[in-house]
């Protein structure tokens, strides 16, 4: 029997992404001027109309409407026939400030900060690729990645800004993982030509992407499998703020806990857990601890430590696992202060995670893998 497992990324057109990014960009510009400030902030798309919402308690004076203006410019929504235009659309805004009874458990002082809310996280890695991340998304990310860049550029004719890509990896040799799939949908103008795109999309991102991988670049096709991809953007699917947390994670590779991340500050666990259990468990499978390792950690509202943390190896662990646990108990600590410490999250660096997943991109201190030699000790 074939042991197959997909996984699938969208562009920074997508509706839900373009979500994700307004509220990111907003989190980042009241960063800039207020690193303490509380951020809860939701975005929701439909056709040339935007809905920005959420709870924002801060001394930064941040104007939400140009922000997002500038963000739907940055995607190439500038076009009245794309169902989104940067400059006509219009935007309505219902921000309030935080809940005092939240207030109460998280501002606590400098070194004691309580979780903002109770819930599960998880944090993965695996040797399986030079970026720690499963296969499929890696391949998925770099799809839509592809060719985004390609249609900014120019040299993608006809594209538009909304495209999906998905994956299928055959592992019925785990030592040597091959393409069996790759789909895209990619929105397009409505006078293109459909064999000169397909053969576009097939020749200078499927196949150049399978090759830059060193995969085999046999697989099967499917492009646009519907045979029209014209409306698309917010206008073909209404977009909302943290609803494609699988893309932004393990492409189901690994779970998930609760909550997303997007237009969320530092105080919520839902994501700074989790890129601390990435980070953690980045670390530890690059010491050669286990080849795919995956953490759990769970907080009550208020409370500065987790309630639990869970290892979980697959039978892949290179030593006992109590030794991964005393590993990651010695060097890694997952109170609220000392994760907003460790991984310096009052900067203004979000908007870059909300397109094309927040793990196995360079330049995010969840990503630093500076714990590796004295994990290696433990081995």
């Amino acid at each position: 029997m074939r042991n197959l497992f997909t996984s699938e990324s969208v562009s920074e057109g997508h509706p839900d992404k373009v979500c994700d990014q307004v509220s990111d960009a907003i989190l980042d510009a009241v960063l800039k001027q207020d690193p303490n400030a509380k951020v809860a902030c939701e975005t929701f798309a439909t056709t040339n109309y935007l809905l920005i919402g959420g709870q924002i308690s801060t001394t930064a004076v941040v104007d939400y409407e140009n922000i997002a203006r500038d963000v739907l410019r940055k995607i190439g929504y500038i076009n009245d026939a794309y169902g989104i235009n940067a400059d006509t659309c219009k935007i309505d805004l219902r921000i309030e400030e935080q809940s005092h009874d939240i207030a109460l458990g998280i501002d606590l002082n400098d070194e004691l900060i309580g979780a903002g809310d109770q819930g599960i996280m998880f944090g993965y890695a695996t040797n399986e690729s030079k970026t720690f991340l499963p296969l499929a998304i890696t391949l998925s990310h770099e799809l839509v990645y592809t060719a985004t860049k390609l249609r900014k550029s120019g040299d993608f004719k006809s594209a538009r800004p909304d495209m999906k890509s998905q994956v299928t990896i055959d592992y019925t040799d785990p030592q040597n993982p091959l393409i069996d799939t790759i789909l895209m949908s990619i929105q397009h103008d409505e006078d293109f030509n459909e064999v000169e795109f397909k053969n576009y999309i097939k020749t200078n991102i499927m196949q150049k992407v399978a090759k830059e991988f060193g995969l085999n670049t046999d697989f099967k096709v499917l492009i646009n499998p519907t045979g029209r991809f014209v409306i698309g953007g917010p206008q073909g699917d209404t977009g909302l703020t943290g609803r494609k947390i699988i893309v932004d994670t393990y492409g189901g590779y690994a779970r998930h806990g609760g909550g997303a991340f997007s237009g969320k500050d530092s105080t919520k666990v839902d994501r700074t857990a989790a890129y601390m259990a990435r980070y953690a468990a980045k670390n530890l499978v690059a010491a050669g601890m286990a080849d795919k390792l995956e953490i759990q950690v769970s907080y009550a509202i208020g409370i500065t430590e987790p309630v639990s943390i869970f290892v979980e190896t697959f039978g892949t662990e290179k030593v006992a696992k109590d030794v991964i646990l005393k590993a990651l108990e010695e060097n890694f600590s997952f109170s609220v202060a000392n994760m907003i410490k460790t991984l310096d999250l009052r900067k203004p660096v979000f908007e870059k995670t909300a397109t094309y997943g927040h793990f196995g991109k360079e330049g995010f201190t969840w990503e630093n893998l500076d714990k590796v030699n004295v994990l290696k000790k433990y081995l």
